[in-house]
């Protein structure tokens, strides 16, 4: 498996959606997240981080609260938000991205 330094450089941007098991609106996301890649395909990568079980990530962007969604590309964070977002909403803000 390619390592999180490695999908976050891609020019493609690249939604982080940073869960944990124990988290309630966490377990909101996984629909909201396939709407949203069935929309945009192959335009974006998305993945999903589990907190607990990577800590070095989580702590290198200082994710306090789950769900924190971070859109990175070429390696940086262009944008963040905490907390469920709808799939319309978060499709625009990927867009803005897309080359």
């Amino acid at each position: 498996m390619a390592n999180f330094q490695d999908i976050i450089a891609s020019e493609k941007p690249v939604l982080v959606d940073f869960s944990a098991e124990w988290c309630g609106p966490c377990k909101m996301m996984p629909p909201i997240l396939k709407q949203v890649k069935d929309a945009l395909g192959d335009k974006v990568t998305i993945i999903k981080i589990d907190i607990d079980k990577n800590p070095a990530a989580a702590n290198a962007y200082r994710v306090q609260s789950v769900p924190t969604l971070i859109v990175f590309q070429n390696g940086q964070s262009k944008w963040r938000q905490s907390g469920v977002m709808q799939a319309a909403q978060l499709q625009q803000v990927i867009q803005q991205y897309i080359k």
